[in-house]
This record gives C-alpha cells, sequence and structure tokens, in this order.
C-alpha cells in the first residue's frame, strides 16, 4: 500500500499537518491560558485553527485510504479563513501588537504557527495539491456562513457575556480593538473583513482556473 512515491510524499505531508494542528489544537486547552464565556472560541483565530484540524484530518485520510478527495468547497472556505486571519492578524500587529493581544505577545511559536505556518500549509495543499478552488459557489456560501457565523458568536454571544477586554466604547469583544468601536464601527469592520475574504476566494479561484488548469487541464467545477 502506498508504494507510489509521489503518493507516499502527500501521504506524510498530509499527516505532517494534521498532527501539528492537532497539537496545537490541544495546547489551546492544556497549555494556554484563555478566561471568559466561549474561553479560545472567542478568537477568530482559533476558528481558523480548529477549521485546520477538520480539513487536514479530512484530507489526511482520503489520502491514507486512496479515495477520491470531494470535499473542495470545505477546504477552500477553511482555507480562505486562515488566509483572512493572517492579513487581519499581521495587519493590525504592524500598526501595534496591542491591537490583538491585549494580556501581552504569546508565545513565539504559536503566534507563528497560528498566523503563519499553519494557514500557509493549508493554501499551499488548497491550491497546488487539493485544487480545492473548483466549486466557486459552493465554496463561497460556505465562506461567508463562516464569516457570518463568527459575526453573530461574537456580537450577540460572547461579547454581552464577556467584561474583558475593555476599551473606550465598549467591553467584551475578543480582541481590543474592537472595543474602542461603536457598533456602526464595528459592522463597517466585519462589512470590509468579509468582502476581503470573497476577494481572496475569487483571486484563489481565478489562480486555479487561469494559471494552474493551464499545467493540470482540470475540467470546469461547480
Amino acid at each position: 500500500m502506498h508504494n507510489n512515491k509521489p503518493h507516499r510524499n502527500l501521504l506524510y505531508f498530509r499527516g505532517f499537518c494534521f498532527v501539528i494542528a492537532i497539537l496545537y489544537w490541544f495546547y489551546q486547552f492544556y497549555v494556554a491560558n484563555y478566561k471568559g464565556f466561549g474561553l479560545q472560541f472567542r478568537y477568530l483565530t482559533i476558528w481558523g485553527l480548529t477549521g485546520n484540524v477538520i480539513v487536514t484530518g479530512m484530507l489526511f485520510r482520503r489520502t491514507f485510504y486512496e479515495q477520491k478527495e470531494n470535499h473542495f468547497a470545505i477546504v477552500s472556505a477553511v482555507c480562505v479563513l486562515n488566509v483572512l486571519v493572517v492579513f487581519l492578524y499581521w495587519r493590525l500587529y504592524f500598526i501595534d501588537p496591542k491591537l490583538v493581544n491585549y494580556s501581552g505577545s504569546i508565545v513565539w511559536f504559536q503566534e507563528y504557527y497560528l498566523h503563519l505556518l499553519g494557514p500557509l500549509l493549508l493554501f499551499l495543499d488548497s491550491i497546488l495539491l487539493n485544487r480545492s478552488f473548483r466549486q466557486f459557489k459552493s465554496g463561497i456560501i460556505l465562506a461567508l456562513s463562516i464569516s457570518f457565523s463568527y459575526v453573530g458568536w461574537t456580537e450577540f454571544v460572547t461579547g454581552p457575556l464577556n467584561n474583558s477586554p475593555a476599551g473606550s466604547k465598549a467591553a467584551g469583544f475578543p480582541y481590543p480593538f474592537l472595543n474602542d468601536m461603536v457598533l456602526a464601527d464595528r459592522l463597517e469592520f466585519y462589512v470590509i473583513s468579509i468582502l476581503t475574504g470573497v476577494f481572496f476566494y475569487a483571486l484563489f479561484w481565478l489562480i486555479d482556473r487561469i494559471c494552474l488548469s493551464h499545467f493540470w487541464g482540470l475540467a470546469k467545477g461547480g
């Protein structure tokens, strides 16, 4: 079984991605210090990590059993979620680290895995190996569903049920900068962020259609 070298290398790669993702996921429960209602799931970063665990596990399982891959929509949606995490985190971090880390900088290996390496590994698999961006409609609907779910979770559940961090306008929202915004400003931020995610999804779909299909000859998907 798995005598084909390219297939075996893919199995090793996806096994590594799955193992390291699940180890970091368990790290959030047993080592990292999260407080308040919703614990680590208050944070979009952990939503991205959780999605990473799910899809890397699915990809590894299908490679191990040599099954045809058909979860393109969920893999592509989680990939965009992780890319959005990277984009938003570092954009705010380079303005002021306190905008995203109100309790101080997190340990370096966690910071760089959650906000760089983990999303990068999934991105490479999604774009180059799994060719996940072939089901535009279902993929983008799922990506939007994840985004709206996180906004609802933040605005209607974890925000009202927590009192820290506190800002000049509000308290309880997971990232400090959100607590310096009134509702209208937060909604504007959410809309811009969601549209950024749509842009990334469309960009990656175009990369697959225009750039990669020339080399792989991928038939048009759903």
